[in-house]
């Protein structure tokens, strides 16, 4: 694809965007050529009008550039994309990643607007920038080449594309994909469906921190709060907990966390329970009821900025339920998905709902999303999983 134009950068913008930043604000552009195609690259200027990066142009869109490269002798072409999918999935298979990942995590792995997780030997993406849509057909032939999957489902389902004035679309691009499929986390057997479970199919940024509640589990109680398809409430009953409640405010979600118990051979152990989260938590601390194990693992209630003071209060209220919910001696998960509720905050308002509680509380782990998601440090918002274990006396 040849570039259809430039774009300069504001004086003092240019550190910001040489430093690794993936997204170019409407507000850091001084002028733009009237050649700059929507969806078609442009070259990045700074304002000595020296080349600073190549990306894709929406000015239809707050994130008017996209970078791909810093190269100035860098082409945008099928080959491009090839070299960028090949480095994402090395990097996973390095680290031991195979039955099933995110193979590709968007400006992380240099493929803004670029999701596509792994499940099996079936692959999902979804696509949120116009300039990546334009390069769909192409992506498509790269993943069947490299992959050789059964299928590959579109589940371009989301609101944010509407931002980039794209449709939301949904379906089966490539070979077949089952209504459910069977994948491997850790010692547990997982149903999955792609076509109409969360995001992609399955929250796979959680996958390693699943593992990791393993000693915490053995004997104990456990309550799964906002469980979603059960991945927390499955391996803490492998894991030996005498018995987990698994909570969500989906009925089709506790479905298949049933059916995940059964496959995983702990339909005794696992109790399902539909229910809105904040109702039930006070509910349950009011009575006096206390687990083990408590896994707090909310959708984000923080959006946007503009939502983060009233999500800190929900946050504070829901975890100082949970803190009330965890007998002497036990554990608490908490984690929170919203990137503008930076780890910092998160932990900020953890001392403030401990010291609310009235328990003494101690800080025995940190977590974040699993690394098939790795944080770009140039780029803030790439850190959006946050979680701490706590031990709760």
């Amino acid at each position: 694809m040849n570039v259809s134009g430039q774009v300069c950068l504001r004086r003092g913008e240019e550190s910001r965007v040489r430093g690794g930043a993936p997204w170019i604000f409407e507000n850091e552009l001084d002028w733009a050529d009237d050649t700059c195609e929507k969806g078609g690259l442009v070259d990045v200027l700074d304002s000595r009008l020296r080349f600073a990066a190549r990306g894709f142009w929406n000015p239809d869109s707050k994130i008017c550039v996209r970078v791909l490269t810093r190269d100035a002798d860098e082409t945008i072409d099928r080959e491009f994309f090839r070299r960028r999918l090949l480095r994402a999935w090395e990097y996973r298979r390095s680290l031991g990643f195979a039955d099933s990942c995110r193979v590709v995590f968007g400006e992380s792995d240099g493929l803004p607007g670029l999701t596509v997780d792994k499940f099996a030997d079936c692959l999902s993406f979804q696509i949120t920038s116009l300039g990546m849509e334009r390069w769909k057909e192409a992506l498509i032939g790269l993943l069947a080449e490299i992959f050789s999957p059964r299928g590959i489902y579109e589940r371009n389902d989301v609101p944010v594309r509407e931002k980039e004035g794209l449709a939301q679309t949904t379906g089966c691009v490539y070979g077949s994909v089952p209504e459910e499929l069977e994948i491997r986390e850790h010692d547990a057997r997982m149903l999955v469906s792609i076509r109409n479970g969360q995001k992609t199919g399955h929250f796979l940024d959680q996958q390693e921190n699943r593992g990791r509640i393993r000693p915490y589990c053995a004997g104990r109680t456990a309550l799964d709060l906002c469980c979603c398809t059960g991945g927390f409430s499955i391996h803490a009953a492998l894991y030996g907990a005498k018995s987990v409640e698994a909570v969500d405010v989906s009925e089709e979600a506790l479905a298949l966390v049933r059916k995940n118990a059964a496959l995983n051979g702990v339909a005794d152990k696992i109790t399902t329970t539909c229910a809105n989260v904040f109702d039930l938590a006070r509910e349950y601390s009011d009575a006096g009821r206390q687990y083990g194990l408590v896994i707090c693992d909310p959708p984000a209630f923080a959006k946007s900025k503009n939502a983060l003071e009233g999500a800190y209060r929900g946050y504070k209220e829901l975890n100082l339920r949970c803190m009330k919910l965890v007998e002497a001696g036990g554990f608490l998960v908490s984690c929170s998905c919203s990137q503008f509720m930076t780890p910092e905050l998160f932990l900020k308002m953890l001392r403030e709902a401990a010291a609310d509680s009235g328990r003494t509380v101690r800080l025995i782990e940190t977590l974040m999303q699993s690394r098939d998601h790795p944080a770009e440090l140039a780029a803030a918002q790439s850190l959006y999983l946050k979680g701490y274990i706590l031990h709760v006396l």
